[in-house]
This record gives structure tokens, sequence and C-alpha cells, in this order.
């Protein structure tokens, strides 16, 4: 799929919004990082209420660090989480279920289903394996198989249709821009929640590929986007 023939979209949350109703929503999302679109979403709609769990010990304690009105952090996984059946209105995976070890996918999307109420929704959304960012990150992190077994868990999910059943799919791209390469290496190479074991040689390939992208004004990228939603099974 050519990133350049999706619909550019600035805001996930535009997507999120215009397949359900969030203006009372009670929502969670597992592997929330930096709980970007949560906050946003509470800031649009003052009656939803949130729950963020992170598995990422540093991630954690920022958010921890940074509370907000309506929005509670838990240190756990979307294959066990500490919460009553039920209770969530929404679930949200964003760029996060293909992280789940891939032995625990279908626990996770089980655990989603129980936390969730009936009639309630699934919102997945993960990176579509294509585009020029992408051609740079799999020289040192090849997220190709995980992404696979990803889809594969949803379709499994679905297939079996005693918790979830498809309900929508959207594709997008997402502007992503980068001030340099050093930049590039804060956000991408040295991430909190992993090591990618860059040597420098690793380095200076990931380098080599990034500068022809490189501009005045940063390097920008599209990043496409498949987004499935599924709602619970009454």
């Amino acid at each position: 799929m050519d990133p350049d023939r999706l619909d550019l979209v600035d805001n996930e949350l535009d997507v999120l919004a215009g397949l359900v109703d969030i203006e009372r929503v009670r929502v969670i999302e597992a592997g929330c990082g930096n709980a970007r679109l949560l906050r946003q979403l509470l800031q649009r709609h003052p009656l939803a209420t949130a729950v963020g769990l992170e598995v990422d010990v540093v991630q954690h304690a920022r958010n921890l660090a940074t509370p907000e009105a309506r929005l509670c952090f838990i240190e756990a996984g979307a294959q066990a989480i500490p919460l009553p059946d039920a209770g969530a209105d929404l679930a949200l995976m964003l760029k996060s279920l293909h992280h789940v070890p891939v032995a625990l996918m279908d626990t996770a999307l089980a655990e989603l289903a129980r936390v969730v109420r009936p009639g309630g929704w699934l919102y997945v959304s993960e990176p579509i394996y294509g585009g020029a960012l992408n051609e740079i990150v799999r020289l040192y992190n090849d997220e190709g198989p995980v992404r696979r077994e990803a889809q594969a868990a949803l379709d499994r999910a679905v297939a079996d249709g005693t918790r979830w059943q498809a309900a929508a799919e959207r594709r997008f791209a997402q502007p992503v821009r980068y001030r340099d390469f050093d930049d590039f290496a804060q956000r991408m190479l040295y991430p909190s929640f992993a090591d990618h074991h860059i040597t420098g040689e690793l380095l200076e390939r990931v380098r080599q590929a990034y500068q022809p992208h490189q501009t005045d004004d940063g390097a920008r990228f599209v990043r496409p986007m498949h987004v499935r939603l599924l709602q619970r099974v009454n």
C-alpha cells in the first residue's frame, strides 16, 4: 500500500470520534505510552473518564508525575488487567498490540473483552508495514513479523465470535516530523521500553538512511495506519 495515497490525518482522535460516541465514554487504553490521545480526549469531552495501562516503568513514572483530572494510570499489561468486568465502554490499543508478546496476544484480547461492557468497543490502531520511515526503522527493529501476528490475533478473535465482532476498518496516514537526526535517534533508537542494541556501525547505517530526508525544516514522513474497530458481543 502506497502511504502517499492515504488520507492524511493530523490527530487520530478525529478518526476515533468518527467511529465511536466518546462524549461520556469510560475508556481504557492498554499500552498508553505518554497518554497523549487520552489527555486530548478528556480535554474535548469533560464527561469522559480514562484509565491508562503501561508496562514501561519509566514511562509509567512520568505519567504519574503529570496527573490529570479523570485520568488514572496503572502499571499493567493488556494480558492481565487489574480492573473489574464490564466497567469500560471503550478499550484502545494505539500502536501497542504488536508490542504484546505473541504468545499473550490472544489472552490480551480476551482480557480486553472482559473489561469492556457488552456492546462496547475495542479500537485497535496498528502501523502498516510500508513507507520511507519504515524502511529506516526496519534496519534496527524489523516489526514485520509481530505486526502480522497482531493482525492474525485480531482475525482469530473475530472468527471465534464469542467475544468480538468486526465493526469497521479505516486506513490513513499520520504526519511525522523530526528536527534532525539527533531528534530521530532520541525518539526512535533509544526508547525507554526497548533496547534495540544500537552499535556504532548500526547507528551509522541508520544515519545514512535517514539523512536524504533531512531538509532545512527537518525530516518529514508519513506513517500509514490501519484501524480495526471491534464490538463486544452481547
